[in-house]
């Protein structure tokens, strides 16, 4: 069931279905139905392709060669100062 719809809700909606379509609400069900699983064929396949292009553009992770041997301190950008000689 759907969170946050209860009984009352679904017959309520199953009540306003049946005034408004009558004789057509099983065609009816069954576009919507059809239209649904289009949808949902859809997103998958998007969720494919998503998925697809994320394995093509990951880096590869070779643990051999992926070691933390380098330091994370930056060297110095400002040269070294010097004091004036003393006269």
């Amino acid at each position: 069931m759907l969170p946050g719809v209860g009984y009352t809700e679904l017959l309520f909606i199953a009540v306003i279905a049946v005034l408004l379509f009558g004789k057509n609400l099983p065609e009816v069900a069954k576009t919507v139905g059809k239209h649904y699983a289009k949808f949902k064929r859809s997103i998958s396949d998007v969720q494919k392709s998503i998925d697809v292009t994320d394995a093509i553009n990951a880096e590869p992770t070779d643990t051999a060669t992926s070691s933390y041997d380098y330091d994370d301190y930056d060297e110095p950008t400002a040269p070294k100062f010097d004091p004036p000689p003393a006269d």
